[in-house]
């Protein structure tokens, strides 16, 4: 698909605002690790090619295994990742996919809750919220996939 148009260009108050969420999401204090696992889910749910594009390099550039990655559509069914981990999944998968949950029904809210202090969960709902973003800017403008190079990744 050719890219409709470069949303960076046409509207640069808009991408640093949206830079702005991002940075806010890294300095929260959230684990790396577990924010790429939130923005991987989301954009598999989402279709977005360009951020699954980014987010699995950025992933295994910081160390995450192929297998978690492989595995990430179904986590419930997947032993490797940390109770922490299905609460911020699950909350991500229900905050990603509202117009199908209609609301956040309580027993994911406690499960994110029993894991997350208030701060941590008004972050991670944040940084989901942050690459729902990201996701729809590159769906609607088909952004161009396969170029991104993690900054994360050891030279060679």
């Amino acid at each position: 698909m050719e890219q409709r148009l470069d949303y960076k260009l046409a509207s640069p108050e808009a991408f640093n605002a949206m830079l702005h969420l991002e940075r806010h999401a890294h300095k929260s204090g959230l684990e790396e690790s577990l924010l790429e696992l939130v923005k991987t889910r989301a954009s598999q749910i989402n279709g977005c090619a360009w951020c699954l594009d980014m987010h699995t390099k950025d992933a295994r550039a910081r160390g995450e295994t192929e297998q978690r990655l492989y595995l990430l559509s179904v986590w419930r069914e997947a032993p490797c990742y940390t109770e922490r981990e299905r609460a911020a999944l699950n909350w991500t998968e229900t905050l990603t996919q509202l117009s199908s949950t209609q609301d956040a029904p309580d027993e994911v809210y406690e499960q994110a809750r029993a894991q997350f202090s208030e701060k941590e969960l008004v972050d991670l709902t944040l940084a989901i919220i942050a690459i729902n973003g990201w996701n729809r800017l590159n769906v609607a403008f088909r952004t161009t996939i396969g170029e991104y190079v993690s900054p994360y990744a050891k030279a060679k």
